[in-house]
């Protein structure tokens, strides 16, 4: 026979059939710890389906799939001789809105790269779209505006692109082909606003694509230099790449 107290959860997201709802209603109505239960699943559920779903692509279907698949089984449910506690299940009965709550939280902590949600009583895997990159919308910007260079002064054949929203009041800075610095020194960004030289983070790959620090709305230039390991306040040698921009 099903323990009533197990059916909180199924009764929080409307998954019991008319029978057991009946009977955990009237269950509900004397215990105040599966009231309580339930009420903190609902609140965790209208949290959830406040987010953006859209619908997963073939591929994502089908690797969450294949991973459900390796997903041990729970050992079945031996009924405990009559009269006696079986601790364990209160147990877990207890633990499970502490665990949906860490899992609530873990789709909440995702949502910065995409999440999967899974749900047992859904046919099929709900994305929760995930927040737009920084990076990516500067470059999809619909005023975005492209600065190229060549850096003659830096041996080989590197380059750096500049694109930069005003809209967004940022910019991204991609180079490619920039010589490796020894491990004591790295690249420093600089945006130049009103002729002042204002850091603007560090890139240490030689071949970059890196959003960068600050409001770059009315920048004139961006720079980069070679800087001591974690960076400078001010530059302290001449720009290996100054990319002018347009003002109005």
């Amino acid at each position: 026979m099903t323990d009533v107290h197990a059916l909180s959860g199924a009764y929080a997201i409307d998954a019991l059939d008319d029978a057991e709802r009946a009977q955990f209603e009237q269950h509900l109505a004397l215990c105040g710890e599966c009231r309580a239960e339930v009420a903190g699943l609902q609140e965790a559920g209208a949290e959830l389906a406040a987010t953006t779903m859209a619908t997963p692509s073939a591929a994502l279907r089908a690797r969450v799939l294949a991973d459900v698949a390796q997903v041990r089984p729970l050992p079945p449910v031996v009924a405990p001789p009559a009269g006696v506690t079986d601790l364990a299940a209160h147990r877990s009965r207890r633990r499970r809105p502490l665990l949906l709550a860490a899992a609530a939280a873990a789709v909440v902590a995702a949502v910065g790269v995409g999440a999967v949600v899974t749900q047992p009583w859904a046919d099929e895997p709900a994305v929760v779209q995930a927040l737009p990159d920084p990076t990516e919308a500067v470059l999809a910007a619909s005023d975005a505006e492209t600065h190229a260079t060549d850096l003659p002064e830096v041996e080989g054949s590197a380059t750096a692109t500049v694109v930069r929203s005003r809209e967004l009041g940022q910019a991204v800075i991609m180079t490619q082909n920039m010589p490796v610095l020894p491990r004591s020194e790295v690249y420093q960004l600089w945006l130049r606003v009103d002729g002042d030289m204002k850091p603007a983070g560090l890139m240490t790959a030689t071949d970059s694509t890196v959003l960068l620090e600050g409001d770059a709305t009315d920048a004139e230039a961006i720079g980069v230099t070679v800087e001591p390991a974690g960076g400078s306040p001010r530059p302290t040698t001449q720009p290996v790449a100054y990319v002018p921009l347009e003002t109005v």
